[in-house]
């Protein structure tokens, strides 16, 4: 069977295997490049399968020798429709753990019910001796359903207060177009914050706590974005925002329920712009990213989901230092974003961004480089790998 890409909006819906397989053997090859973590042994990431939670669980394993339980919802192929890439990216890590003979298991459902919560809980009573001693909340997900009420939340992408207009792309054709999107009402807000806030992950940690699942000293950590001036009134100022804002609270009083309880960490670290499916999906966001990539990669400190999660790892988390606390913000956020907010380089965005239109865009910016990540996402666009 021939796969062949199909874009749809900001989504592919197809993957292709080896492709998937040759981003997580890069992934991991990068890991092993770096100094080795001195880190955590057992791993849960709940949200596992693609982005910055696939990185994390690739740093851990192949970087700190790290067992990896991981949490994903990811569809399997079906006749003749392909899986998810997150299901193929799982897949092949799985593959090279168990040849690097290192602990992995997986559980593919809606992390957040309340039955794969205790499929979980399950798997690491039966398995992990000592609990976990780090837990990455990394789910990205447009709808939840409350396991309590049943009530189903969709989240939106909107600015708040008032109509928000800028350019944006057309990733795929490289049309520079002006959008503008209407404000969110208090409904749009709230639901967000139901979906992408702390919620959830407060759930998670609640219920680990209760069955004793920590190892003391466990750290755990969610991710989060600020962004420029550029998309602060779409994203940080928005209903992604409120909803930012929420799980940063939650990491707060966290920190606080888990030094009293097993002197344990909670964090939310702030990550730079990346081509996820997520970022894929907000206006304005690819059109900045492609800019951003081009300079940072004139600068020579462009980073990918991998190597932010490394850097986050030996720097941050688990400094050779052996600083116990990490260095935080005022508001005790880790800041991976530092190099992407420097002076220079947002400096530099902002006296491009005016200039940008469809006949200059090849050249002011990198789209050609976010197209090609948009496609290795769901395995395209590798040289090593035959499409044919």
């Amino acid at each position: 069977m021939i796969i062949e890409p199909k874009v749809r909006g900001f989504i592919c819906t197809t993957a292709h295997p080896e492709g998937c397989a040759e981003n997580v053997k890069r992934q991991i090859s990068y890991t092993k490049s770096q100094p080795r973590i001195s880190g955590p042994k057992k791993v849960l990431v709940i949200g596992a399968s693609t982005g910055y939670g696939l990185a994390s669980r690739i740093g851990a394993a192949f970087g700190a020798n790290a067992q990896t339980i991981g949490v994903f919802f990811e569809r399997p192929s079906q006749g003749k429709r392909t899986a998810s890439a997150g299901w193929y990216n799982s897949a092949a890590f799985e593959a090279e753990a168990n040849k690097a003979n290192l602990y992995a298991k997986s559980i593919n459902g809606d992390a957040f019910s309340n039955e794969i919560k205790q499929q979980t809980i399950d798997l690491i009573k039966q398995d992990w001796e000592g609990g976990v001693d780090l837990v990455i909340y990394s789910l990205a997900s447009p709808l939840r359903t409350d396991p309590t009420t049943g009530t189903t939340y969709r989240s939106c992408l909107k600015p708040m207060g008032e109509t928000y207009t800028n350019k944006t792309v057309n990733v795929m054709d490289g049309t520079v177009s002006e959008i503008s999107i209407e404000p969110a009402n208090d409904e749009d807000v709230a639901n967000t914050i139901k979906v992408m806030g702390g919620e959830d992950w407060q759930l998670w940690m609640n219920a680990l706590l209760e069955n004793s699942l920590l190892a003391k000293g466990a750290k755990t950590l969610a991710y989060s974005y600020i962004g420029p001036d550029i998309t602060y009134p779409v994203y940080r100022k928005g209903t992604i925002g409120a909803a930012k804002d929420h799980l940063e609270a939650t990491a707060v009083e966290l920190n606080k329920l888990l030094q009293h309880k097993i002197n344990g960490q909670a964090y939310v670290s702030v990550n730079k712009a990346l081509v996820t499916q997520a970022s894929s999906a907000i206006p304005v966001v690819p059109l900045y990213i492609s800019l951003l990539f081009k300079i940072m990669k004139e600068k020579n400190n462009h980073e990918g989901c991998i190597e932010q999660i490394v850097r986050l790892f030996t720097d941050r988390l688990y400094n050779s230092n052996n600083d116990t606390i990490p260095p935080v913000d005022q508001l005790n956020r880790i800041r991976l974003d530092d190099w992407e907010l420097k002076d220079n380089i947002q400096t530099h965005i902002k006296t491009l961004w005016p200039q940008i239109t469809t006949e200059n865009i090849q050249s002011l910016t990198d789209i050609a480089g976010y197209k090609t990540e948009f496609y290795q996402l769901f395995g395209f666009e590798f040289d090593s790998i035959d499409y044919s």
